[in-house]
């Protein structure tokens, strides 16, 4: 089921034959809209863009991309020549908002044909995203992207993990592109930033940080790290959906790193599983407790090229995460 806001094109939006399980109509601010539809389950939200409050101001925009799904958002543009400029549609691409459109037929065929990057590249002028950085402007610096394949495959969680375990032997900072969720493991060196401001961000551990892990969501920065992981969790339903959105995802996979993560599957699935899916993977790691210390991470890291790898202390009384800080 669906979600529908309307203004100033309630005409085109009442007249789509989708399932709707929520519609509302006016315009409203960013917050307000986020407010509504965080915790609220729907499979796409069609957003006339001029329900949105000063919507020609990017960073509204970039506020609902932060804190609402991008891939479930259909854009519906007024056609107007601020929203139809190359700097508007390139701000929408660099938030990881792909699907946007000025009509019925084309909301009908993102409906069922959901853009990826590789889509809508070319309408993107890299010139006017200073947050855009190459791998070679960054120095001394072992750069790790992760991407989620398949829906909360658990990049974020991923992520504090292997941070958890290199930060042992190596100083690592980890960011996250247009989202907040780092601020929940209450670490200093986890930091959240926009698309807008990735770049910068990233060139501040210049010299400061030997490994940074990024959790790239749905931007495309994957041209500044040395290594991406693409995560896919390998339940049949996960991995029929991304399917369904995308027919040839899998034939894009060639050759990068994918790493089955929360998986069961056996030696002999995960071979049946490259056999029919015509990919290779690099590891499988099982579902694991993010309190206590993982020899699949641990052997995953060796088998990216941290060779360096020690046991933590017993004797830490804050315990191996030490998320929890004692009182005194």
């Amino acid at each position: 089921m669906n979600v529908i806001i309307s203004n100033q094109r309630e005409d085109i939006l009442s007249s789509l034959n989708v399932d709707v399980i929520k519609k509302i109509q006016g315009e409203f601010s960013s917050e307000e809209i986020i407010s509504m539809f965080e915790n609220f389950f729907y499979e796409k939200m069609i957003l006339d863009i001029t329900a949105i409050k000063d919507y020609d101001d990017l960073k509204n925009i970039q506020s609902l991309s932060i804190n609402l799904d991008s891939s479930k958002l259909i854009l519906l543009l007024d056609g107007t020549s601020n929203t139809s400029s190359t700097e508007y549609i390139s701000g929408l691409i660099s938030m990881g908002i792909y699907n946007f459109t000025k009509n019925t037929e084309g909301i009908m065929y993102l409906m069922s044909h959901p853009n990826s990057y590789k889509d809508v590249a070319s309408l993107q002028n890299l010139n006017d995203q200073p947050s855009d950085i190459m791998r070679a402007d960054i120095k001394g610096i072992k750069i790790i992207g992760v991407k989620n394949l398949t829906e909360n495959a658990g990049s974020t969680s991923f992520i504090f993990m292997l941070k958890k375990h290199l930060q042992k032997n190596y100083r690592v900072i980890a960011i996250e592109i247009d989202k907040r969720d780092f601020i929940y493991f209450a670490d200093k060196d986890m930091i959240s930033c926009t698309s807008a401001d990735f770049g910068k961000e990233l060139l501040k551990y210049n010299g400061n940080a030997e490994v940074v892990l990024i959790d790239l969501n749905n931007s495309n920065q994957e041209r500044a790290c040395s290594d991406v992981i693409y995560l896919l969790e390998p339940s049949t339903i996960k991995v029929n959906k991304l399917v369904a959105r995308n027919k040839e995802i899998l034939k894009t996979l060639g050759g990068k790193k994918i790493v089955l993560n929360k998986s069961m599957l056996t030696p002999q699935d995960i071979y049946e599983f490259e056999m029919e899916a015509g990919i290779k993977t690099f590891y499988s790691i099982p579902p694991l407790n993010d309190r206590v210390p993982s020899i699949a991470i641990e052997n995953f890291l060796i088998r990216l090229g941290f060779l360096t790898q020690k046991e933590e202390p017993s004797s830490n009384s804050e315990g191996f995460w030490g998320i929890f800080k004692h009182k005194s």
